[in-house]
């Protein structure tokens, strides 16, 4: 019998396809607009949006939502609360750089419990309940098991400060290539940058900083495949932090000697 947590994992994994069809249909012809500096929103951004919270809403009108569009800001310790990217990634949509995402998440009480991330370019759908483990397609997945950073491939991605976080991010990829890494990777989907660590595509993965809509499903899924994620300071992450650093665990310490900071500091 289909317990709560399973229900809402299909309810979100349903809302995440029909988005994702919204998306691709609009592909090439939505137009965009800046929201902030170099920060676009497009048509389908709303749209896959509005789609998501019909559908949620349907089997779950009293629960609250944190969205990117549309100023939807709950408190993060809601009793039921959704936290949703429509499209992670939007740059490169509206540029038609094939790399984006839908990100779902529910929490409860501030404790992300059921998580999803669908790239409808692939066709790749990622999915995590607590305690039930990831699956991408249905199919369980694990983080890799490079033991050191000269095994590694590491993602990273920038915020649209070009100031002093730019600087520490490209300084932290010198300190990075200089422990002979296998490579770095910025592919500009927060939400994807976390799948691929989940499935062992990438070993590792810092940011900055992020919304909460970015990492919240992410967060569940890299856990539940059996890596670590923390903020850059190396406390658990939660939904109210916005720094990132991920791993598969085994080189979690190796990577915050590297790209650790105390940002407090530094501003």
């Amino acid at each position: 019998m289909q317990n709560a947590t399973e229900k809402i994992l299909k309810v979100a994994e349903s809302a995440a396809r029909q988005a994702g069809d919204i998306i691709i249909n609009k592909k090439g012809s939505s137009s965009f607009s800046e929201k902030g500096d170099n920060n676009l929103v497009t048509e389908a951004d709303y749209a896959a949006q509005e789609t998501i919270i019909k559908i949620i809403s349907e089997q779950y009108p009293d629960h609250s939502f944190i969205a990117e569009e549309n100023d939807l800001t709950a408190n993060i310790n809601e009793p039921d609360l959704w936290v949703i990217d429509p499209l992670d990634g939007t740059n490169n949509y509206a540029h038609q750089i094939p790399h984006f995402s839908v990100s779902i998440a529910y929490a409860r009480f501030g404790q992300v419990k059921a998580g999803v991330v669908f790239d409808p370019e692939r066709g790749e759908l990622f999915s995590a309940a607590e305690s039930m483990g990831t699956t991408l397609n249905g199919k369980k997945i694990t983080v890799s098991r490079a033991l050191s950073l000269q095994e590694a491939i590491v993602a990273t991605g920038f915020y649209y400060d070009r100031g002093v976080m730019m600087r520490k991010t490209l300084s932290s990829i010198e300190k990075l290539f200089a422990e002979n890494i296998h490579g770095i990777r910025r592919f500009g989907s927060a939400a994807l940058d976390l799948c691929w660590v989940a499935c062992g595509r990438f070993d590792a993965y810092f940011e900055y900083k992020l919304a909460v809509w970015d990492f919240a499903a992410g967060l569940l899924i890299v856990n539940e495949a059996g890596g670590n994620c923390t903020d850059q300071q190396g406390n658990p992450l939660t939904l109210s932090s916005s720094g990132i650093v991920v791993s598969n665990s085994i080189l979690h310490r190796e990577l915050l000697n590297i790209v650790g900071w105390d940002r407090d500091n530094l501003l």
